[in-house]
């Protein structure tokens, strides 16, 4: 059985989801009560609860025959964040000079499709799984032709056909899915009424890829 399946959990039931990042800090306290903090997880790590967003019968069957194609938490799969789905503003439309994933050197091709948060001591995240035609890259605030790169949907490897001259400024813009696993391996889903359902807590993860 493959490890990871590229297929999309049902976007609707998705977009109810609740969830976002966590992150593992340890924190030492002295007998003074000053403490000391220690980052454990260099990246921050995502987690929902799609149980919350089935509102009916026909989603609790759709979720139940993912659930049962993806095998529980065998096969990880793709993950459409309700919060956090694109390069830009979540209400925005991506753009080519969205955000900074390189600097040419004359030589080097590729480039790893990343996103920025926050601006006092920025996060850089990954993007491995970006979603097919929205990636948008542009050189030196030159959009370039989708002629001119290519993207590999399983990693967010961005190959350009021309090295971006040295210092030259790329960038990118793109829709992006996040890779998760069921963090289950059983489902218990209720009838009321014959159509709504009662549906406890179906958490899936984050995969780090």
């Amino acid at each position: 059985m493959a490890a990871f399946l590229d297929i999309v959990f049902p976007v609707k039931v998705g977009f109810g989801a609740t969830g976002g990042p966590q992150r593992k800090t340890q924190v030492v306290q002295s007998g003074s009560g000053k403490e000391e903090r220690n980052q454990q997880w260099a990246n921050s790590r995502r987690s929902w609860d799609v149980g919350t967003g089935i509102r009916d019968i026909y989603e609790a069957e759709q979720v139940l025959s993912f659930f049962e194609d993806v095998r529980g938490r065998l096969s990880g799969f793709l993950f459409c964040d309700p919060f956090d789905l694109r390069s830009c503003a979540i209400l925005g439309k991506p753009g080519a000079m969205d955000q900074a994933i390189g600097t040419g050197d004359g030589i080097a091709t590729a480039f790893q499709l990343t996103k920025m948060y926050g601006s006092a001591n920025p996060y850089r995240r990954k993007i491995s799984k970006p979603k097919p035609d929205s990636v948008l890259v542009a050189v030196d605030g030159v959009a370039l032709d989708e002629t001119d790169f290519s993207v590999d949907h399983t990693t967010g490897l961005v190959t350009l056909a021309v090295p971006p001259a040295a210092g030259a400024a790329v960038t990118a813009g793109f829709d992006f899915f996040v890779p998760v696993r069921f963090d289950t391996d059983g489902l218990s889903i209720a009838w009321e009424n014959n159509a709504l359902v009662s549906v406890p807590s179906i958490p899936i993860v984050e995969l780090i890829l």
